[in-house]
């Protein structure tokens, strides 16, 4: 594609902003998004912000931020919330009025319970009614905009002037990447950006608005956790929410290595420890599976670093209100919990709150565990590599592929190379896959939904371009339909992007659902089917991602297809491709999913 033009490529740049005379206040807000060095900003255009939209291409040139379109407002902030759960680095989200904030609700609410900081911009029409154009301008302007999220961003504010749109973005910058972090929301009234000033604007100086350091616990929790940890017999660590840093990584390893301590990890979290370690006690899952729940059921003290639903962790393994263990709870998500949104889970029971964040609270323990632990005699716990397990996970017998088979030959396909699993679908058993870095994989998407895993694969395959590391995303069919146009701005953007379609040809696991519920009344299982199948006609997936651009391969229905579909399409990702693969599953989930979703969403 050498020659093309590309969503990251400028032609035709303008002389650099300080040659230009004449400057707007949309010239002034486009700095500061340069000072705070966002390297893209994603929108689908919008004429309340046209101005911004004016000084991002024509002001700034070839300065970053970089443009980015999408197709649909929710794209740009799940494209945001991807690249941020590789890279750390916050993106920007540019959404249009009243009406594309509320098309990119879903993906801020996303962001907001997964605890990941994008800066969302929008606009309004003109505030001052008399400057309204008839009808459009009408519509696109609210009293109160930010009141369509705030109960699930971190803060949001409209600024009435160009000074306090600096303080309004520093401002939302910064308590984005406080943690726990989120999405913050500033609103630009399309007046402000079209003023034209008087003079250049004066800057602030960006690094003095910098966010907080990590908290650390105080010495004396430190200490008593230390000393709960250091003699228990059979401690186990819950490693939740916890960073993508290499050292926090090795850090997290040293602690439970010092303790001998048993560790659980999350599939709806990103990898959090080596599930090939011998300390690493159960396979992954969804939910908590027998395995994970007599683990944690036989420990004497749990050390949880911001495990999602703790609560609810701990009555899976003890089946009730009573916890027969010592609970150490690290976390700083207290901090963001409100009234309207109950993603912050059941109230759990603690003996030790360490009000921190994960990463200076595991440093801090491991100065004073590692002396303490050279009196105890190491604890071996014997844990079979779960890719050597997944090995003898059975084939279908029923001449369809199961993602069993799916997960083995991916492995075999990209042996040799690095990769990332974006997404992994709800009917995935964590033994087919071992992590053994923090990018293998990056988790779930906080809300719960669906339609967001081909928004997140984009942004994350953007993270990872050119780091050599293959980003491969494996989505049901609800997912892949309901955000496919996403996947247009991976190939507009010449992002290398792998996603393989779990296809089940239905919202699989309402289905199951729905069989309960005909079980528990008497009434007819077989029609379980009605209003969840998507067939009739079948969509063709892979017509859809050539459509867009993409290389789409399939559908690939039969098991000995499989081998050759998926290695013409890591061939393709090599060579710097978008590819789709629609592969035909057996719907099912693995014995360590459970069926209690309460939202519908494609096996």
């Amino acid at each position: 594609m050498s020659g093309e033009k590309s969503a990251l490529v400028r032609r035709d740049v303008p002389v650099p902003y300080e040659d230009q005379g004449v400057v707007w206040g949309s010239d002034a807000i486009a700095l500061v998004l340069r000072a705070l060095k966002i390297p893209y900003v994603l929108l689908n255009p919008g004429a309340s912000f046209r101005g911004l939209h004016d000084s991002i291409v024509n002001y700034l040139g070839n300065e970053k931020p970089q443009m980015i379109v999408v197709l649909h407002e929710e794209h740009a902030i799940a494209i945001a919330h991807g690249y941020t759960k590789v890279s750390g680095q916050m993106l920007g989200a540019i959404v249009h009025s009243n009406v594309g904030l509320m098309h990119a609700s879903m993906g801020i609410f996303n962001a907001w319970a997964d605890r990941v900081p994008v800066l969302v911009m929008g606009a309004t029409g003109p505030v001052d009614a008399a400057r309204r154009r008839p009808w459009i301008d009408w519509l696109h302007t609210a009293q109160d905009q930010g009141a369509l999220v705030r109960n699930f961003t971190k803060w949001d504010a409209q600024p009435a002037s160009v000074p306090a749109a600096f303080e309004a973005l520093l401002r939302a910058a910064q308590i984005s990447r406080t943690a726990p972090c989120g999405p913050t929301y500033v609103c630009f009234d399309v007046s402000i950006q079209e003023t034209q000033l008087s003079e250049r604007p004066f800057l602030p100086d960006v690094s003095r608005y910098l966010p907080a350091a990590p908290s650390r616990p105080s010495d004396a929790d430190v200490a008593t956790a230390a000393e709960w940890l250091s003699n228990a017999n059979r401690p186990v660590i819950l490693m939740g929410r916890v960073s993508r840093g290499e050292q926090e990584w090795r850090d997290r390893v040293a602690l439970a290595e010092a303790l001998g301590a048993r560790v659980l990890t999350d599939l709806k979290l990103g990898a959090a420890f080596p599930t090939d370690h011998r300390l690493h006690s159960a396979a992954p899952g969804f939910f908590l599976s027998k395995a994970a729940a007599e683990v944690l059921r036989s420990a004497d003290v749990v050390l949880s670093l911001d495990w999602v639903d703790l609560a609810g962790t701990l009555k899976q393994a003890w089946g009730g209100d009573t916890v027969d263990s010592r609970i150490i709870q690290v976390s700083v998500d207290q901090y963001i919990h409100n009234g309207w949104s109950m993603d912050h889970q059941e109230l759990p029971p603690v003996d030790l709150y360490l009000m921190s964040e994960p990463a200076p609270a595991v440093g801090a323990l491991i100065e004073l565990v590692q002396e303490k632990s050279k009196a105890r005699p190491e604890t071996s716990v014997s844990t079979a590599s779960n890719a050597a397990v997944s090995s003898g996970l059975p084939a279908s017998d029923t001449g369809t592929i199961s993602i069993a088979n799916l997960a083995r030959t991916l492995r075999c396909a990209t042996e040799g190379s690095d990769v990332c699993l974006i997404r992994l679908p709800l009917g995935w058993n964590g033994e087919m896959w071992d992590f053994r870095h923090p990018l293998d994989y990056l988790g779930y998407d906080g809300g719960g939904g669906i339609g967001s895993g081909p928004g997140m694969a984009v942004g994350a395959a953007l993270a990872l371009k050119g780091t050599g590391r293959l980003p491969v995303a494996i989505i049901g069919d609800g997912d892949y339909m309901m955000g496919v146009s996403a996947l247009w701005t991976a190939a507009n953007a010449r992002i290398p992007l792998l996603i393989i379609v779990s296809n089940n040809r239905s919202f699989f696991n309402d289905e199951v659902h729905q069989e309960r519920v005909a079980k528990d009344r008497s009434r007819p299982v077989e029609n379980r089917w009605i209003g969840q199948r998507i067939a009739d006609p079948e969509p063709d997936l892979a017509t859809i991602a050539r459509g867009q651009g993409l290389v789409g391969i399939g559908p690939v229905e039969q098991p000995e297809d499989l081998d050759a579909a998926i290695a013409e399409a890591v061939d393709a990702l090599r060579g710097g491709k978008t590819v789709v693969v629609d592969v035909r599953v057996t719907p099912g989930y693995s014995a360590s999913m459970s069926t209690g979703m309460t939202r519908s969403h494609a096996a």
